[in-house]
This record gives C-alpha cells, sequence and structure tokens, in this order.
C-alpha cells in the first residue's frame, strides 16, 4: 500500500508540476510594464540590452549624464549607470544598443533647430554586472553637412555598426548616415540618404533588416536595404504599425529577440507597450493588434472588452490537468483503503 501511495503521490507531483513552475518563474520579460523609478519622469529613449535579457536602457531627457537599466519583469531600476569623461549634456533624446555591445546616447536635442552648430553622441561598453557604477564614455562630435537640425532618433545598425539620425521637423525630417566609424578626434559629417516623417525614435531590427520609426501618434517599419555611399537605405514603403496611444510618445525599440516592438513615452510611470511586428514573420509573443491593446504585467492578453487571450486560456488548461491530477489521487486512495 505504501508503494502505491508513493506512485499516486509522483503521479500527482507531475501533474502540478507545470503550475508550480509557473509561479516560481513570475512575469515574463518583454512584455508591457511600468517604470516605477521616480527618477525618471521624461523617458526619451528605449534600448533592449544584449547582455541582459529583459532589461532595457533609458535616460531622462534633462541634462545629466544618468542611464537607467529597468527590469521590464518587475519595472524596477536595476542599474544606474553615471557617464564620465563627456561635458554636461543638453539635450539626450536617444539611445541604442551597437553590435560590439557598446551603447551610444544621442544628445541630439535642437528644439530652437539651429542655435547649436554641433550635437554629441556618447558611447561606452554595456556593463556586464547590472549595478550602479561609473562607466567611461567616449564623446563625439557630430554635424549635419546640410546644417544644423533638431532630432530624436538615433540608430545604430547592428551588423555594420553605422550610426543613423532621423531629424524632426514639421513638414517632414532626413534620414542621416554617419561616416564608416565614428571618430573621437575631429568632426563627424553626417549627410542626408533620404526622407523621413516626423520622428520621435527609432531602431532597427536586431538581424538589421528592418528599421522602424515612430511619431507621436504613428509608426512603420520600413525594410531595410545594405549598400550605397551612405551604407544602406529604405527598401520600398513602410508597413503600419498599430502604435497604442501614449500621451509623450517619445522612444521604441525592438525586443531582443526583434519578434516585437516595445513603444515608450514620457511622464512619471510611464508605460511600455509591446506591439508584434510586421515584418517579423510569425510572432512569438502575444498580439497587439489595435491601438492600446497590449500584455499586462502578467503576460496576459485582452481583447479591447476583456476576453481573456491564449496566455488566460493556458492557464486553464494548467488548471484543469491539476484538477484532473488530483481527482487520480483521490480515486487511487479510496481504492485502496477498500482493498485494506
Amino acid at each position: 500500500m505504501r508503494s502505491a501511495l508513493c506512485a499516486l503521490g509522483t503521479a500527482a507531483a507531475l501533474v502540478l508540476l507545470p503550475a508550480g513552475l509557473a509561479r516560481a518563474e513570475g512575469p515574463e520579460p518583454d512584455r508591457d510594464f511600468t517604470i516605477e523609478d521616480s527618477r525618471i519622469t521624461e523617458s526619451s529613449g528605449l534600448a533592449a540590452s544584449r547582455a541582459h535579457p529583459g532589461i532595457y536602457w533609458t535616460h531622462n531627457d534633462q541634462d545629466a549624464p544618468l542611464i537607467y537599466g529597468v527590469d521590464s519583469r518587475t519595472g524596477e531600476t536595476v542599474a544606474t549607470l553615471t557617464m564620465k569623461g563627456v561635458g554636461t549634456p543638453r539635450d539626450m533624446e536617444a539611445i541604442a544598443v551597437g553590435p560590439d555591445g557598446d551603447i551610444y546616447v544621442g544628445d541630439i536635442g535642437d528644439n530652437l533647430d539651429g542655435t547649436w552648430d554641433h550635437v554629441w553622441i556618447y558611447r561606452f561598453p554595456e556593463p556586464k554586472v547590472l549595478k550602479d557604477q561609473t562607466v567611461s564614455a567616449k564623446q563625439y562630435v557630430v554635424k549635419y553637412a546640410d546644417g544644423p537640425r533638431n532630432a530624436e532618433a538615433l540608430m545604430v545598425h547592428p551588423k555594420t555598426g553605422r550610426v543613423y539620425i532621423a531629424s524632426k521637423k514639421q513638414s517632414g525630417g532626413g534620414l542621416y548616415a554617419g561616416p564608416e566609424r565614428l571618430s573621437a578626434s575631429g568632426t563627424n559629417v553626417f549627410r542626408r540618404i533620404g526622407e523621413v516623417p516626423w520622428v520621435t525614435d527609432g531602431a532597427f531590427s536586431p538581424d538589421g533588416g528592418r528599421l522602424t520609426l515612430r511619431g507621436y501618434f504613428s509608426a512603420e517599419e520600413y525594410a531595410w536595404k545594405e549598400g550605397g555611399t551612405g551604407g544602406g537605405s529604405l527598401d520600398g514603403e513602410g508597413k503600419h504599425v498599430p502604435v497604442p496611444f501614449q500621451g509623450q510618445a517619445e522612444s521604441v525599440t525592438y525586443t531582443r529577440d526583434g519578434a516585437a516592438l516595445m513603444f515608450g513615452s514620457e511622464g512619471k510611470r510611464s508605460r511600455v507597450l509591446r506591439v508584434d511586428s510586421p515584418g517579423a514573420g510569425t510572432p512569438t509573443g502575444p498580439s497587439s493588434a489595435a491601438p492600446g491593446t497590449g500584455t499586462g504585467p502578467s503576460g496576459a492578453t485582452k481583447d479591447p472588452q476583456g476576453a481573456p487571450g491564449k496566455e488566460d486560456e493556458g492557464n486553464a488548461f494548467v488548471g484543469f490537468l491539476v484538477l484532473a491530477g488530483a481527482t487520480v489521487l483521490v480515486l487511487g486512495a479510496k481504492r485502496l483503503f477498500r482493498r485494506r
């Protein structure tokens, strides 16, 4: 009888295991989250970490050389980086991670369209350990071949490492390509290689084949073609991305696997919302087909009417297995006691 009860207990444990594991793992990374840090009130850039899955780098639109690493599972800041070796930032607007593992920060804003004849890019290696620390950064001087611009989007191609900037103008901006390699000793001239709409941020997909540009109310994902004097260009018309409505819509980045886009905004406790990438093939995450539709903190998806999504269906199935296992255990125990 003792051996039979042990067998039944083992069977029940195997049935109950998935639910237990789900509780232990907690929220999934790369889903909707709220930035909880009270210091982050003007999140103007967003970049998925290459070294630390589920971590997103951001910064304020202000004159402090601080970069924050936020965990998408909790919304909490897990690292505050203080850049040294750079001057006082004027208007940091964008952030990206390059193929070399370095973080690039674009101090490229100029709301008066021509007040500054140059802007800056800062660059430092992404930390291997997530903790509060000071990082040594290089500072690059940037000028545009056709005169000063206001810009909020800086993108680093994940294969070539070339840096691009998209300028912001009400009538439409320009896409600018930097030199093949940035120089810390001279001026880096960025040259116009294409026309773009009003842009507040942009990001390359991890495979380098797509470029998404966002504004306050819309976003487009373009195919990217390598080659040419500027190192690449937009290839054809963009695909509309159903960007969620956000108050001060400022930032965008791809998830580390390239399956989805993460859209951020300014403000206290601002939300970062996930939307599947139109060009990613078969999505690996929940669909966000309608503006404002995303995933909740637990990773469950719901339609605008609140109907349960696939995550909820999966939880219901696990619940069914647990119930079935418990039933088997009870019935088996009853039969064993009858035989005594």
